[in-house]
């Protein structure tokens, strides 16, 4: 037996295994950037089908820099929001009282200072204006409506800059095949009603179950990515720039330029270093979700399961390590238990979707699909009517699992690997 180390809150653990039986998943190397400053110079020099940053903004224009919220700490923006700041301060001439910094929370709440501080850092906050989105706010402006229908109502200091620069991270998305890039305007800075008749999408209108249109890396033909695609392009005056982290969860690759065409290029790097090819699909897969603040809650870490259950054959064993630390993360997600045990979930989550509500809905589906035990601090009668088993100890957990000859994918990082099985080549 030998000992395999899982990232768990923010330590780790162990976990004995058969190494016979077992193949270790991680994503492409791509080694991470050395020069942060240089390599994002580099990109806002010559952006992707758009002039360069410092002459596509023009001499006294007001700019707002929307950035991801703490949920997306992991992407480490912090390392690279002190570069752009002095970018657009020294190369495009933008006034720090011209600029205003605007946390992209969608439906969460926004941080106190210390946590506006943590993102951005002391330097920046103490520099310029940093502000809190917040959904429900009174004074959200109107820009429109998509072709499917979505009134899109945005923060007022986006609505009314002259410039928007979108900084966010790439990775992939359960919902809308990928995170990052348009996201940031809808869900990351608009109207709750707005966010949720877009997210609506994700329920097949047929029948009570996710939308077969929906899903990890898929973007052509999801209504829910068409309709966040056509609310980005409400805006006439918005620049992209995303990041990309390497399996190790460090900065590799920037893109930047025009609100789709850049995204989509960080959408390829992503498929490129994450998805890894298996020769079949696993009895039992252990994955980490890559530790905190990834498996701060069962919101965020489950994420971890959208990803790896393309390698797991459906009625196998998936073994889920998240602290959840914040249990179920929103607190109506595991309110969603008492409509599920009284059968009114589907009226009202098609009556009053929210996105904690398909999330619950979602993992309720995967744990039919397959056998999921966690490692988590999550007691284990909270997550019983889910279908979820929880553990608290290795000892427990190993104990209620049954590995013996199965082949095991061990995935250090679930909150980036994929695996996929190339078509026609999976056993029968």
């Amino acid at each position: 037996m030998k000992p395999y180390t899982f990232r768990y809150g923010s330590g780790t653990v162990d976990i004995p295994l058969d190494e016979a039986n077992v193949t270790v998943l991680q994503g492409h190397h791509t080694p991470a950037i050395q020069d942060i400053a240089a390599a994002l110079a580099a990109a806002l020099d010559a952006p992707i089908d758009m002039p360069s940053l410092s002459k596509w903004i023009q001499p006294g224009d007001r700019v707002t820099l929307v950035i991801s919220d703490m949920s997306r700490f992991w992407m480490r923006q912090d390392k690279v929001i002190p570069p752009l700041v002095d970018y657009l301060h020294d190369r495009c001439r933008v006034a720090d009282d011209h600029l205003t910094i605007l946390v992209a929370n969608g439906t969460h709440l926004g941080g106190d200072e210390q946590e506006l501080r943590t993102l951005v850092t002391d330097g920046v906050y103490d520099r310029v204006q940093v502000i809190n989105h917040d959904c429900l706010a009174e004074d959200l402006v109107t820009i429109g409506t998509t072709p499917h229908g979505t009134v899109v109502r945005i923060h007022p200091a986006a609505a009314h800059a002259d410039r928007v620069i979108c900084l966010g991270a790439c990775t992939h998305h359960v919902m809308a095949g990928f995170g990052g890039g348009r996201k940031s305007i809808l869900p990351g800075i608009s109207a709750m009603d707005t966010i949720c008749h877009n997210h609506a999408f994700a329920l097949d209108p047929k029948c009570f179950r996710s939308n077969p249109r929906i899903g990890n890396g898929k973007l052509e033909d999801n209504p829910l990515n068409d309709d966040m695609c056509e609310a980005a392009g409400l805006m006439n005056n918005l620049f992209m720039i995303s990041l990309v982290m390497n399996a190790e969860m460090q900065l590799a690759e920037i893109y930047a330029g025009h609100y789709l065409h850049s995204w989509l290029r960080a959408c390829e790097a992503v498929d490129r270093i994450y998805r890894v090819e298996v020769p079949e699909k696993a009895d039992v897969i252990i994955a980490s979700c890559g530790g905190y603040p990834k498996d701060m809650s069962l919101y965020q870490g489950t994420k971890t399961i959208d990803n790896v259950e393309t390698g797991l054959k459906v009625g196998g064993t998936l073994i889920l390590l998240i602290e959840a630390r914040e249990g179920g993360g929103p607190a109506e997600y595991f309110d969603w238990i008492q409509n599920l045990q009284d059968g009114t979930m589907e009226q009202r989550l098609r009556e009053h979707f929210t996105i904690p509500g398909y999330i619950f809905l979602l993992n309720c589906e995967q744990a039919k699909r397959y056998n999921i035990l966690m490692l988590s601090s999550v007691a284990a009668e909270t997550v019983a009517p889910m279908g979820l088993k929880s553990h608290q100890t290795v000892d427990a957990l190993m104990a209620a699992a049954s590995l013996k000859d199965k082949k095991i994918y061990v995935i250090p990082n679930g909150s980036t690997v994929v695996p996929y099985v190339k078509k026609g080549a999976e056993r029968k």
